[in-house]
């Protein structure tokens, strides 16, 4: 369904701050894969994901989703197959718009969008219906600004609004991270249960080892830009935190104790 081959990915290239980001990354996904995607900071998580994406370019290998090679597709053109949910709550919303014009808008994606009224009563019922499933009451604040939604209400509506278009593939990116810790877990019951329901293919980096051992069928872990460990359902359902912790000691060593980004 996804293959990456040879991804590299270099930024400040010929600097003195020259950075592989990206070594050489081998993926495959298989359809309706949820894989959670682990590493410390700077291992490449995100720029993996950013390169799926579109956000960053890449200096060479290929990125395909079917049949069609996306290496050099610009991030507008991904939209149509690729959606994200960002770490910032505020990143997946227009503030100033309404919930239902928000809405509309994820509506549309990868569509012409013409000059056609923006909500019209068949999308507003649809909308009611999917926002109901939430259980945060928005299904009655269709025409309130975002602005006014909490973050985690932001969040709630920026997760229905990237699954609202099935996309052929689904990227998280620490969505749970700035979120407290009632409201993450809200927010990653809802992630479980739309994926489920709509059998998406996803791919959810997490600095929570105890989130990625229990979600999905699948772990992978970057270091330096390369995958160290990449285990399926099975495998992962006899692994501890222990167990992925001493994976980092081998390519780490004793400095890993102190990474506090890595939450248990």
């Amino acid at each position: 369904m996804i293959e990456i081959a040879d991804l590299v990915k270099t930024f400040h290239h010929g600097s003195v701050n020259e950075v592989l980001a990206l070594a050489g990354i081998d993926l495959k996904v298989k359809k309706g894969d949820f894989i959670t995607v682990i590493g410390s900071n700077g291992a490449g998580k995100s720029t993996l994901l950013n390169c799926l994406a579109g956000s960053y370019g890449i200096d060479s290998g290929h990125i395909r989703i079917g049949e069609q090679d996306l290496s050099h597709w610009p991030e507008h053109r991904r939209a149509a197959l690729i959606s994200r949910v960002f770490q910032d709550p505020l990143l997946g919303t227009c503030a100033p718009l309404s919930i239902e014009q928000n809405l509309a808008m994820a509506n549309r994606r990868g569509r012409i969008h013409g000059l056609g009224k923006g909500v019209r009563r068949a999308d507003r019922e649809l909308f009611r219906r999917q926002l109901k499933q939430l259980g945060l009451g928005l299904e009655d604040r269709l025409r309130d600004p975002v602005g006014l939604l909490s973050g985690g209400q932001r969040q709630a509506l920026t997760l229905l609004m990237a699954t609202l278009i099935r996309p052929q593939v689904l990227l998280l990116d620490e969505h749970t991270a700035a979120l407290d810790p009632k409201t993450a877990q809200q927010v990653l019951a809802l992630t479980v249960q739309l994926v489920a329901e709509n059998h998406l293919t996803a791919l959810m980096v997490t600095h929570n080892m105890r989130q990625a051992l229990q979600l999905g069928n699948r772990l992978i872990m970057l270091h330096g830009g390369r995958i160290i460990l990449d285990v399926g359902q099975a495998e992962k359902a006899e692994m501890r935190i222990e167990d992925l912790l001493q994976k980092f000691y081998s390519v780490r060593g004793e400095e890993f104790v102190s990474d506090r980004m890595m939450l248990v």
